[in-house]
């Protein structure tokens, strides 16, 4: 009898619901009357549903009314009372102010570049990154050179440094000034300001810049309809291990005409332990603020401009034979778009950069400081320029076109004063003034086209080509570099690149991608002006060559990805994703030993010749990255990811240098609004695939355990602690860097931290 109430009642309330069926409309562009496809419509019960290809949806609303809110990419959100009715209901829907962000991945499968990978929401990785370098760490596919816990570079499939591609919002550089690398592109930036970074995994796309190994975007965070009115946030952090604090402040206006921003960040890292307990020496500290302003001219044209400086203070490098005593490094960037023209074009973006990087290093802290006293002042300067249209010539053809610049300028000195030699101390100290940059330059003037056609429905056409004039200069070079190279002066590069790619994406829960690109890339000033310097992981001294020829990587690959939904009651979607590619190098540039040359600063010091950069002839690269994943009982995930490279020199029938080992990571998870738990295992195999000529030995393999919770115990507070390396373990990197000219160290890797425990907390307003 109860069983018969209880159909009863929901054959009613189903009624009810079918009787409710009955609003529809169409959601369209209120400047162009262009029908919105995929925008989303929520009701106030939690219904939602989608637009079709025409912009049209229907929709089940209550019989006495609800409010419906509409939301599409790029267009303000829309807020509307409606009840039922027979008639279709337009609404129209204004864009949104237009943000220069610099993304090249809009979340439009088809059209993006192809083979890209996302990756953001750093916060929840509860952990203070040293510099922007270590938010690539659980990336797959990327690894961390290390030489002490400042001087961080991020290396992917083993292309690093300028074969990488390294740029913020679009485009921005800041070149370092240290032949060292102590200060790379990535400790330019506070890393608390980078809301995503974007990847594209190889030379498939010619519009951001010459391009050999692949493109990083680092995109800071940019305001949305979302942050109307005045907003900001407020981080601290806090390891154990080295007693390292970190401060951050972000405060931002933003209006439909206006919004402006402004952050500060403080970090102090101190010494960490590895798992033995013994203490590396890598402390620093470091001020970075920055200012962005930008104005909505009209409502399809905006202007930006963006400052920030950082200033690394005192800076330990275990790995090198010299620490920072001073960087200091200033960045400007405007940028300029204008969207939503009628005709062939469409669009057009424009930006202007320049930054300064001013370096000061000494060996005042080393056991060489003794016998000789070394200071180096040296300065880089980084300008450069894009201007893109883009076009649509016919119905289904889109052509982005334009040019690009960049200029690269170093200059400095190191002064040496000899105190003391092999038979005691001098007389009097003797000085040397060594030129550590030569009073050099290399410009880019970039020229290129790149298109997008849909074969089908499902597939997209991407085809680019690409031409670099390169030229570069040494100004007032060494008399004994004059005397290896008599034939000094302006050099001019023509490099041709290009790439040609198809997605196929029958349903949106799979793509396939097929690419091929021709990356090309100028050697850099370490590579063609460097002068007896030691700048390898080894104690070689190495020398320039102004005459090598470009690199040229072509490279194939294959990738798909997708999700599938599983039956049962606690399984939900099975995610998968996986990238094979394979490349072989003409004209690879590496330093190989010079017979005929010998050492020239503290020549009776082994190894007695240097190395000289020169071009391969043959090279190559094969690997792949593979990730799988399952979603279970709604808040629990799964994740394995494994990548593995392989490189061959064949000209010296050895590895190419920096190579990972194959690694393998596991992630659970359980994830909800208000809190979140992971344990995080990573596996690296032993790497016997080395480089001998560059100095590299085997490295045994290691497992490193890490557990990390979150929680949001009141609204706009986040609160998250970690344990990293829970089980101790002394493990180092392959890539990382063996000690330098360090008091009680010989010449083995660099320990990474043993176990820390870290604390973190966020309050937004």
């Amino acid at each position: 009898m109860h069983l018969k109430y209880i159909l009863s009642l929901a054959v009613l309330l189903l009624g009810q619901r079918i009787i409710a069926q009955n609003f529809s409309g169409q959601i369209v562009d209120e400047n162009t009357n262009k029908a919105l496809a995929g925008a989303h419509v929520l009701t106030e019960t939690g219904d939602a549903t989608y637009t079709d290809s025409d912009g049209n949806f229907k929709i089940n609303i209550a019989t006495n009314g609800t409010t419906i809110t509409l939301s599409f990419m790029g267009y303000n959100n829309l807020e509307q009372f409606v009840k039922p009715g027979t008639e279709k209901i337009i609404f129209l829907m204004g864009e949104a102010p237009i943000q220069i962000d610099g993304v090249l991945i809009t979340g439009n499968l088809k059209t993006d570049p192809v083979l890209t990978l996302e990756s953001n929401d750093f916060v929840k990785k509860i952990v203070q990154p040293r510099n922007v370098a270590d938010l690539f760490n659980d990336i797959n596919g990327f690894s961390l050179i290390k030489r002490g816990n400042y001087a961080i570079d991020p290396s992917f499939r083993a292309s690093q440094y300028e074969q990488l591609n390294v740029q913020f919002d679009g485009g921005t550089k800041a070149m370092h000034a240290c032949p060292n690398r102590m200060d790379p592109i990535t400790t330019h930036v506070i890393p608390e300001e980078i809301e995503k970074i974007e990847i594209i995994k190889g030379p498939y796309t010619v519009r951001y810049g010459a391009t050999f190994g692949g493109i990083v975007n680092m995109v800071t965070h940019i305001p949305t309809v979302k942050d109307y009115g005045l907003s900001g946030n407020v981080n601290g952090g806090y390891e154990s291990n080295g007693n390292s604090v970190v401060t951050m402040a972000r405060i931002q206006q933003a209006t439909k005409k206006y919004d402006i921003m402004g952050n500060i960040g403080f970090r102090d890292f101190g010494n960490y332990k590895d798992g033995d307990g013994t203490e590396i020496p890598s402390s620093f500290r470091s001020l970075d603020y920055g200012i962005r302003a930008g104005y909505n001219l009209t409502q399809n044209q905006r202007l930006q401009v963006h400052w920030r400086q950082s200033f690394g203070r005192d800076v330990l490098h275990a790995g090198l034979p010299m620490d920072t005593d001073e960087d200091n490094s200033s960045i400007l960037s405007l940028d300029y778009k204008l969207t939503g023209l009628k005709g062939v074009l469409k669009n057009l973006d424009a930006k202007l950069y320049y930054s300064y990087v001013d370096h000061i290093m000494s060996n005042k802290k080393r056991p060489s400081f003794i016998m000789t006293e070394a200071v180096s002042a040296i300065d880089a300067t980084t300008a450069g320029g894009k201007v893109e249209l883009k076009l649509k010539p016919v119905n289904k053809l889109i052509l982005y076109t334009g040019i690009d610049l960049l200029n690269i300028a170093r200059d400095g000195q190191r002064t040496r004063l000899v105190k003391r030699n092999m038979m005691g101390p001098l007389p009097s100290p003797v000085e040397f003034i060594d030129k550590v940059w030569q009073d050099s330059y290399i410009n880019d003037i970039g020229f290129f086209v790149e298109s997008k056609y849909p074969l089908s429905e499902n597939t997209m056409l991407t085809a680019g080509l690409r031409y670099d004039l390169v030229t570069s200069n040494i100004k007032d070079p060494e008399a004994d570099f004059s005397a290896l190279y008599p034939n000094l002066g302006k050099r001019m590069e023509h490099n041709i690149s290009g790439t040609v790619s198809i997605k196929y994406a029958p349903v949106e829960q799979f793509i396939m991608e097929v690419a091929y690109g021709r990356g090309v890339r100028s050697a850099n000033m370490i590579e063609r002006f460097i002068n007896h310097f030691n700048v390898g992981q080894d104690p070689y001294e190495y020398i320039g060559n102004p005459n090598l020829d470009a690199e040229v990587n072509n490279q194939f690959e294959v990738g798909f990805n997708g999700k599938l939904p599983m039956s049962g009651v606690n399984w939900d979607t099975f995610n998968y994703g996986t990238s094979f590619y394979y490349a072989f190098y003409d004209n690879y540039i590496l330093a190989v030993i010079d017979e005929s040359l010998t050492r020239k600063f503290m020549p009776n010091l082994p190894p007695v010749n240097p190395k000289v950069f020169r071009n391969l002839e043959a090279a190559y690269k094969t690997g792949f990255e593979i990730t799988m994943g399952v979603d279970f009982l709604k808040n629990f995930n799964f994740t394995t990811n494994l990548a593995y490279v392989y490189a061959k020199n064949k000209d010296l029938n050895e590895s190419l240098p920096l190579v990972p080992p194959f690694t393998t990571n596991f992630r659970l998870g359980f994830e909800k609004d208000k809190f979140w738990v992971n344990a995080n295992y990573t596996l690296t195999s032993r790497q016997e695939n080395i480089a001998e000529s560059f100095g590299e030995t085997s490295t045994p393999g290691y497992n490193v355990f890490d557990l990390r919770l979150g929680v949001i115990p009141i609204k706009n507070l986040t609160l998250g602690v970690a344990a990293l390396n829970v089980f101790d373990v002394t493990y180092y990197s392959h890539l990382n860097f063996s000690f330098r000219n360090q008091a009680n160290f010989g010449n083995v890797r660099i320990n990474d931290p043993g176990r820390n425990l870290t604390a973190f907390v966020q309050y937004k307003f």
